[in-house]
């Protein structure tokens, strides 16, 4: 048995400076995945897509312990944020109008077959409302540019508008994929002035003009 494997600790793409930006190349990562829309605050959906994410994670990590003799630290919760206007995040923070995907990171080691059995046995008994939505997917995000922000959620805007609009294009680069945020911390036990959440944003290069 080799010793418990804590990603937070061990995956570059995981740190992050406080109050500045980082520019890091993220491999391709699976994930335990749920969509969603609307305001994580108030939607059902929101609760009732962590209800079933985190069954089937902590399942895949017994299942990969007991069949694999590979332990590990279920990661930290993170989500996939978008909207038809990127004002809503960054102006407006209209939360009525997000659409998300909630995640759990999956090691590589993890395949379809334990996906599958993980599902069948969080469900064996009450099944979870959106267990059926709950897929295993591969995420490609490449060159992304990211933050440590300490605080509330609403709080996030100022180092959003930073972001997007100072750095990003200040080295070259555009928007190319959705906001990803990271929680290191329990949101229901930590006060809001000391969560941890990692913002990541893909980039990509600027498109030259032909000639």
């Amino acid at each position: 048995m080799t010793d418990k494997i804590d990603f937070k600790k061990t995956l570059d793409s995981y740190q992050a400076p406080r109050g500045g930006f980082r520019l890091v190349d993220v491999p391709d990562m699976q994930y335990l995945m749920v969509d969603g829309h609307g305001d994580p605050n108030t939607s059902p959906a929101y609760t009732e897509a962590l209800e079933a994410l985190y069954p089937v994670a902590y399942k895949l990590k017994f299942a990969s312990k007991r069949e694999l003799s590979r332990d590990y630290v279920v990661p930290p919760l993170e989500g996939l944020w978008w909207a038809e206007d990127m004002d809503a995040f960054t102006v407006a923070r209209d939360k009525s109008r997000w659409d998300w995907t909630m995640m759990l990171m999956a090691p590589d080691w993890i395949d379809a077959e334990l996906f599958r059995g993980a599902v069948a046995q969080a469900g064996a008994k009450t099944p979870p409302r959106r267990l059926g939505d709950v897929r295993l997917e591969t995420l490609s995000e490449g060159r992304c540019v990211q933050t440590l922000h300490i605080g509330s959620f609403d709080d996030e805007a100022p180092m959003l508008a930073r972001m997007h609009e100072e750095f990003i294009p200040q080295n070259g680069f555009r928007l190319s994929g959705k906001h990803h945020e990271i929680y290191f911390s329990d949101f229901r036990k930590v006060a809001p002035e000391k969560l941890r959440t990692v913002l990541r944003q893909p980039v990509a290069p600027h498109r030259q003009d032909a000639g």
